[in-house]
């Protein structure tokens, strides 16, 4: 068998596994586990809660990749010609009607994992839960969507930080501090430095699109200043809890993780403008959310 041949005509599972985008899932999860470590740390844990959170991140996660795939293509951002991995709908894999309901369905399952949350944690946890979904959904979709306007890195950097943190931590602790929201700055700055690659690389198909990114909108060395202030940002916050708690010395081990995506910073300045450079270093930011997220949980706790 042919693997070109095989990457360009997935299966009818692969097609879906391709269109929800695995390798993003680490995003929605990361600061689920940053904020079942603190919990941890606090006594607080509570596994049913923390497997609830996790699973309603990651449909989240994929409906918001679903929605993304279907409407993209439906306003032209997603041509033959993008320099990023294929989408389903743009394709021809995945009809938009089919695209739209598997959307549907993802977020209902979202809401679905959330049940138990809110009886447990009450309106707070609809609430944020709620805004999740609609959030995910907004982000493409509407003459109004937050990647079309340009807001979409601030609601990645809150949701998936300290709104994901906190709100796992307060569905086991039933409370949430300052502490917490400060730690969930750390994922949250380094998903938006996954989205900042994701548009650089996409830049020139955006701007056909009229998608208003942000690196369309002030450029390609704006967008790398705002990686390196993201990566800089992250590696800043265990500093600034171990000074607030006056403990937790090893979590400061997150820092060396933040300080080790110095490569990195030097690839993106010499990709220049060569969209498809930019590929590997989207994966590798998603391993650093990831593995940074892991460090500062163990050592949060040590």
């Amino acid at each position: 068998m042919n693997p070109e041949r095989s990457s360009e005509n997935p299966s009818a599972v692969g097609v879906w596994v391709q269109a929800a985008r695995p390798q993003t899932l680490g995003a929605a999860v990361a600061p689920v586990v940053v904020g079942t470590a603190m919990a941890v740390e606090a006594g607080a844990f509570h596994a049913v809660s923390a497997l609830c959170a996790a699973l309603g991140a990651v449909f989240i996660q994929i409906g918001t990749n679903f929605s993304n795939d279907y409407l993209d293509f439906v306003k032209g951002a997603d041509r033959e010609s993008r320099r990023g991995p294929t989408r389903a709908t743009q394709a021809g894999w995945v009809s938009v009607k089919a695209m739209r309901r598997a959307t549907i369905l993802t977020f209902a399952l979202a809401f679905a994992s959330g049940l138990y949350l809110i009886w447990r944690g009450g309106w707070p946890v609809l609430a944020i839960g709620l805004c999740s979904i609609a959030s995910g959904v907004w982000y493409t979709a509407g003459r109004w969507s937050l990647a079309y306007l340009g807001l979409a890195d601030l609601f990645v950097l809150v949701f998936f930080g300290p709104v994901a943190v906190g709100g796992t931590y307060y569905v086991q602790a039933l409370t949430v501090n300052g502490p917490v929201l400060v730690a969930g700055m750390a994922p949250g700055l380094l998903a938006t430095g996954i989205l900042l690659i994701n548009n650089l690389r996409d830049r020139e198909e955006d701007a056909r699109a009229n998608k208003k990114t942000l690196v369309v909108r002030f450029g390609r060395a704006t967008g790398r200043r705002l990686y390196a202030a993201c990566v800089i940002g992250a590696a800043l916050v265990p500093v600034a809890l171990v000074g607030w708690t006056d403990g937790h010395a090893w979590a400061l081990a997150a820092v060396g993780v933040a300080v080790g995506a110095a490569p990195l910073l030097c690839r993106l300045w010499q990709a220049n403008d060569d969209p498809r450079a930019l590929n590997p270093l989207l994966a590798r930011t998603a391993r650093l959310l990831v593995a940074y997220s892991l460090v500062f949980s163990v050592g949060w706790n040590l």
